[in-house]
C-alpha cells in the first residue's frame, strides 16, 4: 500500500515535470522565432524595441530554470562520473538518494530561503525594467528562481522515493 502510493506521488511529480518540460520547449520555438524578427527588425528595417530584446532573455532564462526539473527527470542534466556509469542498479540507487537528501535538498533549500525575500519584495514594490521601454513586470522574471528551486525539489523526491522502492525491493 505505502509503495504503490509513493509510485502515485513520483508519477504526479514526474508529470508536473513533464508538463514544464514541454513548456519550455514551446518557449524555445517562441524564443527563436522572437530573435529572429528582432534581429530582421534592427537589420532590415532599423527598428529596435528594448522589450522585444527582454522578451527573448526572460524566455532563455525560463527554459533554464523551469526546465531543470525535467531535465534532471530524464537524467539529461551534466554528469561527470567514473564509477557511477557501470555500477549496478543498487548502487546507483544508494548514491542517488544520499546524494538528493544530504546535497540537492539541503541546496535547494539555501537558493529558496535566500531568493525568497529578493522575489517577494520584487513583487511588492511591482518592479519594473531598468531600461526605458523596457518590460514592466521584471518580478515574473525573478519568480523563475523560485520555479526553478520547486520543480526541482519535487523532482528531486520523485527520485528519493524511487531510489528508496528501489533499495527495499533489493
Amino acid at each position: 500500500m505505502l509503495i504503490s502510493s509513493l509510485k502515485k506521488l513520483s508519477s504526479i511529480i514526474n508529470s508536473i515535470n513533464k508538463v514544464a518540460g514541454y513548456l519550455c520547449a514551446f518557449l524555445v520555438i517562441l524564443m527563436t522565432l522572437n530573435v529572429f524578427l528582432v534581429v530582421v527588425l534592427r537589420y532590415l528595417f532599423g527598428i529596435s524595441f528594448i522589450w522585444l530584446q527582454e522578451t527573448y532573455v526572460w524566455m532563455h532564462a525560463y527554459i533554464f530554470m523551469a526546465g531543470a526539473g525535467y531535465t534532471y527527470l530524464n537524467n539529461a542534466h551534466v554528469r561527470i562520473d567514473i564509477i557511477y556509469r557501470s555500477s549496478s542498479n543498487i548502487y546507483k540507487s544508494l548514491v542517488d538518494f544520499i546524494g538528493n537528501t544530504f546535497l540537492l535538498i539541503p541546496f535547494l533549500y539555501i537558493i529558496w530561503s535566500y531568493s525568497f525575500p529578493f522575489v517577494y519584495k520584487s513583487w511588492e514594490i511591482n518592479e519594473i525594467s531598468r531600461e526605458a521601454g523596457g518590460l514592466q513586470m521584471l518580478f515574473l522574471l525573478k519568480a523563475a528562481i523560485l520555479i526553478f528551486a520547486f520543480l526541482l525539489f519535487i523532482q528531486a523526491i520523485s527520485k528519493i522515493i524511487n531510489n528508496f522502492i528501489t533499495l527495499i525491493k533489493k
